[in-house]
């Protein structure tokens, strides 16, 4: 399947809140103190979902649902960028998400954490347009230039495998033991999970190595040849040859659904032409 376009990062299909096109759901209106006395209302854009919907489980609101609306980021989201609260915590990107959701059943800490970037993308753009500014490095003379992104240009990278059932779950074997994982593409609350477990581990052994591969292999693992039990999953992780560790996490990169941020440009200072991922740093929802 060839990789399409989200089509809200070209600024198509604007809406206005009150009138989105998610069929499965009708939006609150909107305050009619904005449309009556100042002739402005919130605009909702349509977001495309990279994994269309095919890894949620059937009493999930976004079971096979390709598309959900999200209204414009304004003033009050960046007051949750802002929120010192949120940014210790680690739920900032869940708060922003929330907010900006029309369809108020869906919790983002359970969107697959492709589905959440390319919902992240689009909020930035309702914010602030498709235009990123970041200094980046030439990787020929190692010169930093700031350069003009446009983040309307990326591909949206769907799901092209099938999952063992109607929901999170995928087959793949080890090259070297011959073991049949099962294994899920994480979510937001995975995501916040392994965080705030490697911080720990960080503070109780400060000099022990972080365990930044072998934590994200539990979290994605579900079974190993019929065995789900977390603490043997644990032991069998730690153990595993490193080729099955990378050859595991090669195919989990590959096929994850979300959004493709390599992005091209030449160096003004050596005429090299750079292709490295888009740098979403702290000043990535910020206009300049």
């Amino acid at each position: 399947m060839a990789a399409r376009k989200n089509q809200v990062f070209s600024g198509a299909g604007a809406e206005v809140a009150g009138h989105t096109q998610n069929q499965a759901f009708s939006a609150m209106p909107v305050n009619n103190i904005l449309r009556d006395d100042f002739s402005y209302e919130v605009a909702v854009e349509r977001i495309p979902l990279p994994s269309g919907g095919l890894v949620y489980p059937k009493n999930h609101p976004l079971h096979n649902v390709e598309a959900l609306d999200i209204k414009a980021m304004t003033a009050r989201e960046e007051d949750i960028l802002l929120s010192r609260a949120l940014s210790k915590q680690g739920t900032t990107m869940s708060a922003l998400i929330s907010a900006c959701l029309v369809d108020k059943r869906v919790d983002p800490k359970t969107l697959i954490s492709g589905d959440r970037l390319a919902i992240i993308l689009g909020i930035r753009i309702t914010g602030y347009g498709s235009l990123y500014k970041s200094d980046v490095s030439c990787q020929s003379c190692q010169i930093s230039t700031r350069n003009d992104f446009d983040i309307g240009q990326l591909d949206v990278k769907p799901l092209e495998i099938a999952p063992a059932g109607d929901e999170n779950l995928f087959e793949f074997v080890l090259p070297m033991t011959n073991k049949r994982v099962l294994f899920k593409f994480l979510t937001g609350q995975d995501e916040e999970d392994n965080t705030a477990l490697i911080e720990r581990k960080q503070k109780l052994f400060p000099n022990a190595p972080e365990g930044v591969v072998t934590t994200r292999l539990e979290s994605h693992i579900v079974s190993i040849d019929g065995i789900s039990d977390k603490s043997k999953i644990s032991k069998f992780v730690s153990a595993m040859p490193a080729g099955d560790s990378r050859a595991l996490r090669t195919y989990i990169e590959k096929h994850e659904p979300g959004v493709n941020l390599e992005v091209s440009w030449q160096c003004p200072h050596c005429s090299f032409d750079n292709k490295n991922a888009l740098p979403m740093g702290s000043l990535f929802f910020w206009a300049d």
